[in-house]
C-alpha cells in the first residue's frame, strides 16, 4: 500500500475521540460513547471492501482450508446462548428521556425461545501489536457487542464469534494487504461453518456487521451464501450498516449481491438493510456513501463497481422509503441510573443521493427547548455520523428483525 499515507488516513483520530461524539448541552452534557476504538480504525472498513473485490481468488483458495466440519471447539465464541459471561445478553433496562426532560424505565430482556438466530460480526476494535489480532476476548470486543448486538437478544439467539481482525498496527504500518484481509476473512468464515455445523440446526439467520464487520459480510454474502443454496434459504436478512454495499444506480439488487435485495418492508425476508449515517452531504472524498474514495484512490485499489453504480441505502425509518423518526439507544455511561438511554423523536433520517454520493441523512429534529444531546461528527465531515451508525437506529432494527422473524417462520411453516 505505498500510495496510503498518514496525511490522508487522519491518524490524529484518537485525540479526536476521547471528545466522544454528542454535542455537549443541558443536563446531561456529561454523555459521551464508549472508548471503543471503531472510528480509529473505520478506514479498515474501506480498504477491506476493496481488497475483497481485488483479491477474490486469493482468499478463496486460502477460504479452502477453513472447513466446515470444524470441531465445535475451534471458534471462540464472543457472544453464543449459554456462556457465563455473554455480552449479548447483558441488562437491557432503558431510561426514555422525552423532549421536555421527563422520562420513564422501560424493561427489556433477552427472548427465552426467540425463533432465529442472529450472527454478528464486530467492527475494528483492536489494538493489539500484531497486524491482525488474536482471538482472546478483551474489553473492546465485550463492551461494543454490548452495545451493538446486545439488544438484538429479545428477538434472535446472538452468535458471535472472535476473529483475527485488522488492526490499528496493519493501519499504522500499511500492512493492510491481501494476506492480512484474508486472514481476517478466513478467520470470520471459520466461524460461520462452526455456527453452521453445530448450531444452526436449520434456523433462520439475520447477519449483523458494522464497518470492518459489515465489509466481511458482504464478502460472505457474495461468495457463501448466494453460490449455496442450502444457505441461502437460511438467510433472513442482513444488516449492514457502515458498508457500502454497491447497486446499480436506481436499482434494489445487483453489483454487489446477484440476488439478495435491498428491503422494502419489515415482512421482507431474503434481504439487506445497509446505510451510512451522516448529518451532512459526503464530500467528494468522503470514505462512506461513495464507492470511489480518496482512501481506494491512494492505495491504488479500484473498486469493483464504480461507473452505473451507487452506495445502497435502505432507511430503517422508512423501509419503503421517505423520511421516519430514528429510535436511538445508547449506553448510559452513568449518566442515568439504568445501563440504557434513550431519546425518542430527536432525529429524524431519510435516504439521499447527490453528487454521486447516497447517505442516510441524519436531521436533529429538537426543538428549542430540548436539551438532550445529539450526535456530531467530530472527525471530519469525510466520517459522517459513522461511530452511531448501529445506536442511532437500534430501536428500529430490532422491531425489524422481530417483524421478519414472523415472516420466516410462517413462510418456512409453509402458512
Amino acid at each position: 500500500m505505498s500510495g496510503l499515507t498518514s496525511p490522508t488516513i487522519g491518524l490524529a483520530a484518537p485525540a479526536m475521540i476521547a471528545h466522544g461524539l454528542f454535542h455537549q448541552s443541558g443536563p446531561m452534557s456529561t454523555l459521551r460513547i464508549n472508548f471503543r476504538c471503531t472510528l480509529l480504525l473505520a478506514i479498515a472498513l474501506v480498504l477491506v471492501m476493496g481488497l475483497v473485490g481485488a483479491t477474490q481468488m486469493a482468499a478463496s483458495r486460502s477460504a479452502a482450508a477453513a472447513t466446515t466440519t470444524s470441531s465445535s471447539s475451534s471458534t471462540v465464541w464472543l457472544c453464543r446462548p449459554g456462556l457465563s459471561n455473554n455480552p449479548c445478553t447483558k441488562n437491557l433496562t432503558t431510561t426514555v428521556v422525552r423532549h421536555n426532560g421527563t422520562s420513564t424505565v422501560q424493561r427489556a430482556a433477552p427472548a427465552k425461545n426467540p425463533p432465529i438466530d442472529c450472527f454478528y460480526v464486530y467492527p475494528t476494535v483492536s489494538t493489539e501489536s500484531s497486524y491482525n489480532s488474536d482471538l482472546r476476548i478483551q474489553p473492546a470486543e465485550q463492551g461494543t457487542a454490548e452495545e451493538q448486538a446486545s439488544r438484538f437478544s429479545q428477538v434472535c439467539r446472538v452468535y458471535a464469534p472472535m476473529y483475527r481482525q485488522l488492526t490499528v498496527a496493519a493501519l499504522d504500518h500499511n500492512a493492510i494487504n491481501p494476506h492480512t484481509t484474508a486472514i481476517a476473512y478466513r478467520s470470520m468464515l471459520s466461524g460461520w461453518n462452526n455456527y453452521l455445523a453445530h448450531y444452526n440446526k436449520g434456523r433462520g439467520v439475520v447477519l449483523i456487521g458494522h464497518s470492518q464487520g459489515a465489509a466481511l459480510l458482504i464478502g460472505l454474502i457474495k461468495r457463501e451464501i448466494e453460490t449455496k443454496p442450502a444457505e441461502k434459504k437460511l438467510l433472513v436478512s442482513a444488516l449492514l450498516m457502515g458498508g457500502n454495499v454497491a447497486v446499480p444506480t436506481g436499482q434494489l439488487v445487483g453489483g454487489d449481491f446477484a440476488s439478495v435485495p435491498a428491503c422494502q418492508s419489515n415482512s421482507q425476508i431474503g434481504c439487506v438493510i445497509a446505510y451510512s449515517t451522516f448529518d451532512a452531504r459526503p464530500p467528494a472524498n468522503s470514505l462512506f456513501g461513495r464507492l470511489a474514495s480518496s482512501i481506494n484512490g491512494n492505495d491504488g485499489i479500484e473498486s469493483t463497481h464504480t461507473k452505473g453504480f451507487q452506495v445502497l441505502c435502505t432507511n430503517p425509518a422508512a423501509l419503503a422509503g421517505g423520511a421516519g423518526p430514528l429510535l436511538p439507544y445508547f449506553p448510559s455511561q452513568g449518566t442515568v441510573s439504568t445501563p440504557w438511554v434513550s431519546y425518542p423523536n430527536l432525529y429524524s433520517a431519510q435516504c439521499k443521493t447527490a453528487d454521486g454520493a447516497t447517505w442516510l441523512q441524519v436531521t436533529d429534529i429538537a426543538g428549542p427547548n430540548d436539551s438532550r444531546p445529539v450526535v456530531q461528527q467530530t472527525l471530519g465531515p469525510g466520517w459522517g455520523l459513522h461511530a452511531e451508525d448501529v445506536n442511532l437506529a437500534l430501536g428500529n432494527l430490532v422491531p425489524i428483525v422481530q417483524d421478519e422473524a414472523t415472516a420466516y417462520t410462517t413462510s418456512s411453516s409453509g402458512a
